[in-house]
């Protein structure tokens, strides 16, 4: 596969804000999120349908893929920031126009639910895009400035991006040793096990994967983690990075159960590849962007992944 790098954002660049999963952000948050990217030099071109409902999704599919695609074929519009995740975009991958987005590429900001559309597209045409914040969700706050720091690096420089590296205070925890190098793919795990079995998982063989939840019961980590240890995703991998796993605790902790750090231990014994954890990536205010697709190296001995190539052109 040819692997497609968007060009780079520059100021006065315009990002289309889309909501292709959940209902949106309050009204107050989208404003805010588009006021911080304006604040900051670019200009803001809104989906049509973005502040549509249906449900607990963001407008009926056909009007979520329609805002996607019309944002992915104007050739003005450099950037598409998702403004929140949830839950939806599974249901619109059939109907994304993946060709508009190879002949004319830009870059795709966006984490949790958004990891079906984003794989989806690195599957079907090898473009490299943004695990990072959303405007709706993070950029409407104060953003933490690691976090701030890291994403618009990645999106405005043509530099190799080198090492993603954690906070001093939230050191790597390395559960396997060893050294790999591959591509960095991955993002929401529940949405990696939704995408099982699908045309819109790429080959993960020969990767770094790196995953990271939210609010999932242990058990329920165990059940995703087994479905792809069973589907043969987990074999033939690189290496594995467990980020964080935020509010994934028992339902009910008085009962028997087993820790997070006891599933991951117990999975990394089932497969041979290095693998780590606590890597500085999910849903927190203080979190690494990940480019999807390019390729990286994991070194447990000097406890870093390290990106060897650009993001953007």
């Amino acid at each position: 596969m040819t692997i497609i790098k968007p060009p780079r954002l520059r100021k006065g660049s315009i990002i289309g804000l889309v909501a292709p999963a959940s209902t949106p952000s309050s009204e107050e948050n989208i404003e805010k999120g588009a006021a911080y990217l304006e604040e900051l030099g670019y200009r803001v071109k809104f989906g049509k349908h973005i502040r549509n409902t249906h449900g607990y999704l963001a407008g009926t599919d056909e009007k979520r893929a329609t805002d996607f695609n019309n944002m992915a074929r104007d050739k003005d519009v450099k950037a598409i920031f998702a403004i929140r995740g949830g839950y939806g975009t599974p249901r619109i991958l059939q109907m994304i126009d993946y060709s508009s987005l190879k002949q004319n590429p830009k870059i795709i900001l966006g984490y949790s639910d958004i990891t079906a559309l984003q794989l989806a597209i690195f599957s079907k045409i090898g473009l490299v895009t943004f695990s990072g914040p959303m405007t709706g969700t993070d950029m409407c706050e104060d953003l933490d400035p690691y976090t701030e720091k890291h994403f618009w690096q990645l999106l405005t420089s043509t530099k190799k991006i080198g090492v993603l590296k954690n906070p001093s205070d939230e050191p790597l925890k390395i559960l396997r040793h060893g050294k790999a190098r591959g591509r960095l793919l991955g993002g929401n795990l529940s949405l990696i096990a939704c995408l099982t079995g699908t045309p819109f998982l790429p080959k993960l063989r020969g990767s770094i994967l790196f995953l990271e939840d939210v609010e999932e019961a242990p058990h329920r980590i165990d059940r995703m983690l087994a479905q792809l240890l069973n589907a043969g995703v987990l074999n033939g991998l690189a290496g594995i990075v467990f980020g964080k796993f935020t509010d994934c605790n028992p339902s009910n902790p008085s009962e028997p159960h087993l820790t997070l750090n006891q599933i991951q231990k117990e999975y990394t014994e089932k497969i041979k590849c290095p693998v780590v954890a606590n890597f500085q990536y999910g849903h927190i205010p203080r979190k690494l962007t990940v480019p999807i697709g390019l390729q990286a190296i994991l070194d447990s001995k000097r406890e870093r992944i390290e990106v060897l190539e650009s993001t953007v052109i």
